[in-house]
């Protein structure tokens, strides 16, 4: 038993433990290009965010991973068989009874561990912080933590030469063969505006991506998830 997994622990260790601070990763079930699993994003939450929990108590932090949420938003993904969506809406029930829980138990910070770009919790915190004034909340986006271009070759943000290469090293058990892997082209807005970011509208991922990818994953290797590790530890 990890005593900062609260899925691996048990009533007779939980009932005399304390602890500070709670992290809640949170994932999504979507598909990932031809070759990386559906819950490629549960996966990298879980797993991320137990190591650096693993970290942060042997040097004395009393932190508490909790159960991945496994869903997120989905929104532009409706017609990708299988992607299941949260509405937002639905993320702030969940988030608020969430938070309820730990409120009333004294664990006052919350860190949400967050794997998917389609998830965005920084306003449902804003107003969650003014109904529990006395919790810390924060939110943390793992793959926002390095700049890619500076150690991999092509870019993207789903199920790219990063993700590929850390999925190689979390779960190489569950990555297709380098032949069925798809090259991730993106379809770009034709609008300027769109192009450079300070505009936005959501599109179906269907039309901007033939399989599934943004960014070609073709130099993924697992020795490349050092980059990755050293920097989100």
């Amino acid at each position: 038993m990890r005593p900062y997994i609260l899925a691996e622990s048990n009533w007779k260790y939980i009932k005399d433990a304390k602890f500070e601070l709670a992290v809640l990763p949170w994932g999504a079930t979507e598909a990932h290009n031809y070759h990386l699993p559906y819950a490629t994003d549960v996966f990298e939450s879980d797993l991320l965010a137990a190591e650096s929990a693993k970290i942060a108590w042997e040097k004395g932090a009393k932190v508490i991973v909790l159960p991945s949420i496994p869903f997120g938003v989905n929104t532009g993904q409706s017609d990708i068989l299988l992607d299941i969506n949260l509405n937002p809406s639905t993320q702030f029930v969940i988030l608020k009874d969430v938070i309820e829980v730990l409120n009333r138990q004294g664990i006052k910070k919350l860190l949400i561990f967050n794997s998917h770009g389609g998830n965005d919790f920084n306003q449902m915190l804003r107003e969650l912080g003014l109904q529990f004034p006395e919790m810390f909340l924060a939110t943390t986006n793992w793959f926002k933590a390095i700049d890619r271009k500076l150690f991999f070759e092509n870019s993207g943000d789903h199920a790219e030469e990063m993700e590929t290469s850390l999925m190689l090293y979390l779960k190489p058990e569950l990555v297709l063969p380098k032949d069925n892997w798809g090259i991730g082209t993106e379809k770009k807005n034709k609008i300027k505006a769109f192009q450079e970011g300070w505009a936005w509208s959501e599109r179906k991922w269907s039309q901007i991506s033939e399989d599934t990818g943004v960014g070609n994953p073709s130099l993924a290797t697992k020795e490349k998830r050092c980059k990755i590790l050293q920097r989100c530890y």
